[in-house]
């Protein structure tokens, strides 16, 4: 069988994609966890804390809520149901992360989480490190030489 008609063969045999349906629960989820944020922001500015503490406090909520639906597997659940409504940011970051964690847990804390807890948010931190440093000193030079 040749490459062409293989894909041919394939293409008439896979299952179409409900787009629409899959953009619409994306959206709902996605929209639902900024929602959630949001909520958690407004609490947290009512008992007092300050506009930028109150940010801090939701991420970091955001971030454990996270990482404990994922070890429960509560995270992975919603992830297929909803698609890519669960990749907002910090949320899809901290699961990353967790999802890791929970996966190389057989092979010991130091073989297995220690060495494998990074490898796939790794690159996100290395690159966002590094651009943030270089877009920090480009707008350094751009306010120093104007």
């Amino acid at each position: 069988m040749t490459g062409e008609l293989y894909r041919r063969y394939a293409e008439g045999r896979a299952r179409k994609s409900p787009v629409i349906r899959n953009c619409v629960k994306a959206f709902v989820t996605g929209g639902t966890i900024c929602a959630l944020g949001e909520a958690l922001r407004r609490g947290f500015l009512a008992l007092g804390a300050s506009r930028d503490t109150a940010g801090l406090l939701v991420a970091g909520t955001l971030i454990v809520l996270t990482a404990l639906f994922t070890g429960l597997g509560i995270y992975d659940k919603l992830a297929r149901h909803a698609g890519g409504g669960t990749l907002v940011p910090i949320t899809g970051f901290a699961n990353s992360v967790a999802a890791e964690a929970v996966d190389s847990k057989p092979e010991g804390y130091v073989a297995g989480v220690g060495t494998k807890i990074f490898s796939i948010a790794g690159p996100v931190i290395l690159y966002g490190t590094a651009a943030g440093t270089l877009f920090g000193v480009i707008y350094w030079f751009v306010i120093r030489f104007r």
